[in-house]
């Protein structure tokens, strides 16, 4: 990715801002902290992947504003890309993908931000962690890889290969192992099951056909019971009739007995009724007055409510119109305001223009001094050309002077400490041989109750098998009891006739039968009752086994890192064993370097040609203090040439100003006018007046109508005793007739009264001439329940059977279907093993880093190759001979790490042995090339370099260390960006992008 061009508005610090990237090689981004320059950072990871520092999605937008913009052009695999992401506040983001064609953008925006991310990335092949981890350099990442333990560095490789995938697909494959290992053991149990289900058809068979046999018997018993209950239900049926024929005449008497009741009492009621309508008669006269009265006021008040109605719609349309010149009188007056307001601002700016206007003499001078100064400042600029590449050069010799002799006291003091170091660890060979003996003889204490723990594993296996056995046992007992019961129950119910072969049984054989299997069932009850005692036994030891077992964990918790500590131990001894040799070879070296540090014996050319500049820029004679001073009475001066141009424009606005002043003030006068007019002559005005006669003229009293409204109320009752007396008029004459209608009722009522108490006499007469039947009927169909209760437990049984044969055909089904599946699960268990082991650490993980790490290493020495002059080889080491066991007895070992060795002029060394320069360029290589390759794995070239290594952590030396590092890889990219807060650094870079912040946000300025 090459950055074209990228457009702000409204994001995070920034308001409005555009920046260039044209023609920007090796640029830096600087200004002070907080200025604004993470941000455009920011904008660039927002824009594309939608993604930033903001914690919420609004806390993107500037504040104070609802809407925020990034825009961001590029070239990706030759061609021009545009990315377009814009939000308003609370609410969604849009995102736009365009391409370049014929120097016009299509676009390829897909329906879906989803859907169009997935483009963009696509597009780069690039997604947001990679770039973070590639082209974009963070502060404090650069030694993050180096500074880590050997045996740490592998994770860190697995990280940001994100090699992690892996992992989760062996976690998977290891979690579907077990399960079908698990499925297997179920199924393995299973089939067991059924094989000794399987073998209990015979005797299913057998029981079959007794049963059928005993239903036969049982069903010709019920046929002759039921001819007999069906004779005696018929005699017993007739008695029912006469005794429900006798119910409903009963019930007809009492119906009649409330049927009298019911129309003497309504007789009664007709009566009273009628005595009331009689009263209501006599005082015709006075009620029809009273409604007349109502009447004579409901039509008055029908007059004023008309007048009332026509005086609110008068007095509605004056309040409209009153409104209507209050609306048209504050118009007006609006206007006037706003031209009053229009004169006071010219007034204002009149006189902010005489400020401006009393400096034009002192501008003349100083525009007079400009010019001088200006010429003077060209000739200095010409002579600054011919000093700067000298002078560029003297320092860089001082530079270069200056850095080897801090390396060389950097290399001795480095070369000091390890002096110390090398004394220090041969002082700690005897205390390290001490410890690793007794975490060795820890080691075989854990080994031995490691295989104790196996036994008792097993041990307790076999427990939990024979207690498997007994509940089995235990199960089979207890059907036999229920049996046992069953047999007995029908032994008690039937007494006469054997349960399994139907023959007649005496007292005798009876007795003896019960007696027999009753011992019998005593003898299983106490066989269950052995059980149970063993299984308690056993759950006993098993719990101590368990707790055993758990101790026994505990204690071997440590096994793992007092294995890894005492490699450790072996490790340390084995390195410091070999410090001898190297500490004689460090004293040499500082005995040499101390040489050259007194006698100044190092860069000696150096020293000649730094002589040699000095002779130079003496004879050229520039000062830049005398130009620095030049150059700023200039700058002072440019301001003069801004206020002769403020100067000329305040002429020519004030001569606009006295042309529009006149105006104003003429229009503010005919505006007033205009309101003195409204109010006294306008047409609205005298509509007003008009109306106001006319509801005088009207006449209405609301008082008046009040009291009228009032005895309307009261009078209102009269109309309901008018209609009261309207409707006993109509009602009277039924009356009479339904009071003559209720009295023939109840003469017949009596009658037939008599009637039917003659015939309940004849009814009793015949129910008591026939015995009760259902005493017999009750016996036989008690019987019969009986039987039949036999035939449905003997067709229960049968039903059962029945199902047990077809249970156990598909059973048949079953135990073939799952020895097919047991043998298919058992391919599943092992084709997931073997993922398992895989995608595992030491599988398609440890194969990929071993063949990234050569890539890895070709690219960390072409980059450091060009950062040291070939001065530095790295190699990476992915194992090393280690020992275990005893001290008697060591065994060599292959131990897995990740040590980084160097190769110099004087050897091959670790990478902890260097430190300054040297491991800032071999730490600043392994990181760059860490960057292409996670690149490369993507799918695309690393062209774009952002670095944010923390400059204002570097000491001067540091700074130019990195600077020079910088300048070394720049051909290989095709932008690099720098971002520090030191002001003096950014001098370096012949390309800056400078950022300040004021009160309207931050600002970009582009300084080539």
């Amino acid at each position: 990715m090459i950055p074209l061009e990228l457009t702000l508005k409204n994001f995070l610090s920034y308001q409005e801002a555009t920046l260039d990237f044209r023609g920007l090689h090796t640029a830096c981004i600087c200004g002070a902290n907080g200025a604004g320059k993470s941000s455009l950072l920011e904008a660039i990871t927002w824009v594309i992947w939608g993604k930033s520092r903001a914690v919420i999605d609004d806390d993107v937008v500037h504040t104070g504003y609802d809407y925020v913009r990034v825009d961001f052009q590029f070239i990706s695999n030759k061609e021009v890309y545009r990315i377009i992401r814009n939000r308003h506040r609370g609410r969604s983001s849009h995102l736009e993908f365009q391409i370049e064609n014929s120097g016009k953008f299509r676009s390829l925006t897909s329906k879906g931000i989803r859907a169009t991310q997935e483009k963009i990335v696509a597009a780069l092949k690039l997604d947001y962690e990679t770039f973070i981890n590639s082209a974009y350099l963070r502060q404090g990442r650069a030694d993050e890889f180096m500074l880590r333990r050997p045996t740490e560095r592998k994770q860190i490789l697995v990280d940001l290969l994100k090699l992690e995938q892996y992992q989760e697909l062996s976690n998977r494959a290891k979690d579907l192992s077990k399960q079908f290992q698990g499925q297997a053991q179920q199924i393995e149990f299973s089939l067991v099951t059924l094989q000794e289900k399987l073998e209990n058809k015979k005797y299913i068979q057998e029981r079959q056909k007794k049963l059928n046999e005993r239903m036969q018997k049982i069903k010709l018993n019920q046929d002759k019971q039921k001819d007999r209950l069906w004779q005696l239900k018929e005699k017993e049926r007739h008695r029912k009739t006469w005794s429900n024929q006798l119910d409903w005449h009963e019930q007809q008497y009492k119906k009649l007995v409330k049927d009298k009741q019911r129309l003497q009492k309504e007789k009664d009621e007709i009566n009273q009724r009628l005595d009331r309508m009689l009263m209501i008669n006599n005082q015709e006269s006075k009620i029809i007055k009273g409604y007349q009265n109502l009447l004579q006021l409901r039509r008055e008040e029908k007059k004023l409510s008309l007048k009332f109605e026509d005086y609110q719609n008068k007095t509605k349309r004056q309040q409209l119109l009153v409104q209507k010149l209050n609306k048209k009188h504050n118009v007006i007056e609006l206007q006037i305001h706003q031209v009053q307001t229009q004169l006071d601002i010219l007034e204002q700016q009149e006189k902010e223009l005489q400020y401006i206007l009393r400096d034009a003499d002192d501008v003349k001078t100083d525009l007079q001094h400009l010019s001088s100064y200006r010429k003077h400042l060209s000739e200095l600029d010409k002579l600054q050309y011919q000093v700067t590449p000298l002078q560029r050069k003297y320092y860089n010799l001082q530079a270069e002077i200056e850095q080897i002799k801090a390396n060389l006291k950097a290399k001795l003091e480095q070369l000091y400490i390890t002096e110390t170091d090398c004394s220090n660890q041969l002082e700690k060979i005897p205390k390290l041989r001490e410890a690793a003996s007794e975490i060795d003889a820890k080691i075989q204490n854990l080994d031995n109750k490691k295989n104790y723990q196996k036994r008792i594993e097993e041990k307790g296996q076999e427990k939990k098998e024979n207690q498997e056995r007994l509940k089995e046992n235990q199960r089979i007992l207890e059907e036999t009891i229920e049996e046992l019961k069953q047999k007995l129950q029908k032994l008690n119910v039937q007494n006469s006739s054997c349960p399994l072969c139907e023959q007649s049984l005496n007292e005798t054989h009876l007795n003896h039968i019960i007696n027999k299997t009753q011992l019998q069932e005593q003898k299983i009850k106490d066989k269950i009752w052995m059980l149970q005692e063993q299984m308690s036994s056993i759950e006993r030891e098993l719990k101590i086994l368990r707790e055993e077992y758990t101790q026994l964990n505990k204690d071997l918790a440590a096994h793992p890192l007092l294995q890894q500590k005492f490699g450790q131990l072996q490790a340390q001894i084995e390195t410091i064993e070999t410090v001898n040799v190297k500490l004689k070879q460090v004293k040499d070296e500082i005995q040499e370097i101390e040489l050259k540090l007194t006698n100044n014996s190092y860069a000696v050319d150096l020293h000649s040609e730094l002589n040699i500049l000095d002779e130079e820029l003496k004879q050229l004679n520039y000062d830049e203090q005398t130009h620095a001073l030049v150059r700023g009475e200039v700058e002072r001066l440019r301001k003069a040439e801004i206020k002769q141009a403020q100067i000329e424009e305040a002429n020519h606005r004030q001569s606009i100003i006295s042309q529009q002043k006149p105006k104003l003030i003429s229009k503010i006068y005919d505006l007033r006018q205009k309101i003195e007019d409204l109010h006294k002559n306008s047409n609205i005005k005298q509509e007003i007046n008009k109306i106001e006669v006319s509801i005088k003229e009207l006449d209405y009293k609301n008082l008046d109508h009040q009291k009228l409204l009032k005895s309307l109320r009261e009078s209102q009752s009269w109309e309901l005793k008018f209609q009261e007396l309207q409707q006993v008029k109509e009602q009277y004459p039924q009356l009479q007739k339904r009071l003559a209608i209720v009295e023939t009722d109840l003469n017949d009522n009596c009658t037939e009264q008599n009637k039917i108490s003659k015939e309940i006499d004849i009814l009793h007469l015949k129910i008591t001439s026939i015995v009760n039947k259902i005493p017999a009927i009750t016996t036989i169909e008690k019987s019969i329940q009986v039987q039949r209760q036999k035939l449905d437990k003997l067709l229960a049984n049968q039903g059962r059977l029945e199902q047990s044969i077809s249970q156990l055909e598909s059973v048949k089904q079953q135990y073939t279907n799952n020895k097919k599946q047991l043998k298919f699960i058992y391919g599943k268990y092992r084709v997931y093993t073997e993922l398992a082991k895989a995608f595992g650490k030491n599988g398609i993980q440890a194969l990929m880093i071993e063949n990234i790490l050569p890539q890895l290493e070709a690219e960390t020495n072409q980059i450091i190759a060009r950062l040291t002059n070939n001065q530095l080889h790295i190699q990476f080491i992915t194992q090393k001979q280690g020992r275990s066991g005893s001290s008697r007895k060591r065994t060599t070992k292959v131990i897995d790490t990740l040590d980084i060795l160097i190769s110099d002029s004087q050897g091959t060394r670790s990478y902890e042995t260097y430190s300054g320069g040297e491991a800032f360029r071999i730490n600043f290589s392994i990181r760059l090339a860490l960057a292409k390759l996670l690149a490369q794995q993507a799918g695309t070239s690393l062209q774009m370099l952002i670095i944010d290594e923390g400059f204002g952590t570097q000491d001067a030396q540091g700074c130019e260390q990195l600077i020079a590092a910088i300048n070394a890889i720049a051909s290989d990219f095709s932008c690099i960006l720098s971002v520090t807060h030191m002001p003096h650094f950014k001098e370096a870079f012949q390309c800056r992008i400078e950022v300040h912040k004021d009160n309207q946000g931050s600002k970009l300025e582009l300084v080539n």
